[in-house]
């Protein structure tokens, strides 16, 4: 038995039974009082649009963009009927008197890279128009983007490009990015070995699904497994991801780092150099430009280090950041909050949003 189990069991059982009525109540309450709008933009599937009936002009607006990344949540969605997600947008709609876009954008592996990204900056873009924002009653000097695991990795790729669009530039305050992935480059970092079984996310399994969002080739993944799967010409991207100075010394504990190797792979997949695909691959000047950021990590989530790496290269761009490691955080954590399982270290994490959000916005 792998020693992440009794942590998984751990974590699911001792839940503050306090806590949980109360936010039970809040959930039931608050939701009586957001108004929600279906709309589509351009074809787009859909987004939901959450805005409390109190809310007064000068709010801000809230980007949040979800992923349920496994086949057993997909499960999980079904039983619950409403998604975490949907809770978690009405209640900051309500408690912060926001609007909460929620964008729903195309999905692997019918859509690959880039469609889900482009998908989500034509919403942002759409909803930055100074029409739009007025309709809304937004305050255009505080609007957030914000996400969770993959779409932590989106909402990080779109700031980036918004910074450097001249037309948007400077329009977003801030990015909340929970437990994001942020670099495809290498696959052998601390969180990757120590939570290679989980709990929630595996190691295989973020690799069978992250490859699915470039390609159908098994043999990207295979070289991925193997930390073999980067090109000729991307070994200067490594010192951007180089675990072994960029990570804080009490998360290297006694791995050693060695590089990813070039060019084993027989097929070439330039975009593994894109930073649309990885963020921590963008240079320090371009980091300067990044706005507030609001970052959590978990300590059992192979996507742990990602995180860790881009809160010290921020840190390094002068940019101003918040840093809360969640020690007995799990990948995934928001999904459980509600029901059925109310699970504690989601709703904690659900708080720490909330009121970064009310102390920053």
């Amino acid at each position: 038995m792998h020693s992440h189990d009794s942590v998984f069991k751990y974590i699911f059982f001792c839940n503050d039974i306090l806590h949980l009525v109360v936010v039970i109540k809040s959930y039931i309450f608050e939701s009586f009082y957001i108004a929600t709008e279906k709309v589509k933009i351009e074809g787009f599937r859909q987004l939901i649009i959450f805005q409390s009936l109190s809310t007064n002009i000068d709010g801000f607006l809230l980007f949040f963009i979800d992923r349920v990344h496994f086949y057993i949540l997909l499960f999980f969605s079904f039983i619950s009927g409403q998604t975490a997600y949907d809770f978690l947008n009405r209640w900051t709609a309500n408690k912060l008197g926001a609007v909460v876009v929620g964008i729903d954008y195309r999905l692997a592996p019918q859509y690959q890279f880039p469609v889900a990204l482009e998908d989500v900056l034509s919403v942002v873009r759409f909803f930055l128009q100074d029409n739009i924002l007025a309709k809304y009653g937004v305050d255009p000097s505080r609007i957030c983007i914000s996400g969770d695991s993959s779409g932590g990795t989106l909402a990080a790729e779109v700031t980036q490009l918004v910074q450097n669009d001249p037309e948007f530039k400077n329009k977003i305050k801030a990015q909340v990015l929970i437990y994001p992935g942020l670099q495809a480059v290498d696959v052998l970092m601390p969180s990757h070995r120590q939570n290679e079984h989980g709990p929630i996310l595996s190691r295989d399994m973020a690799i069978k699904m992250g490859c699915l969002y470039l390609t159908k080739d098994k043999a990207l993944a295979q070289a991925v497994r193997e930390n073999q799967h980067m090109p000729h010409g991307s070994r200067h991207l490594f010192k951007l991801v180089n675990w072994s100075t960029l990570l804080p010394e009490k998360y290297r504990r006694n791995h050693i780092y060695t590089e990813p190797i070039i060019g084993k792979l027989n097929s070439s997949y330039p975009v593994l150099l894109d930073s649309r695909l990885s963020p921590l691959l963008v240079t320090d000047s371009q980091l300067e430009k990044l706005p507030l950021t609001y970052i959590i990590t978990c300590e059992h989530d192979i996507l742990r280090d990602d995180g860790l790496i881009y809160v010290s290269r921020l840190r390094n761009a002068a940019v101003n950041v918040s840093h809360d490691h969640i020690e007995d955080g799990i990948h995934g954590a928001l999904f459980f909050m509600t029901s059925p399982f109310y699970l504690n270290v989601g709703i904690r994490i659900s708080d720490k949003y909330i009121n970064w959000l009310e102390e920053n916005l």
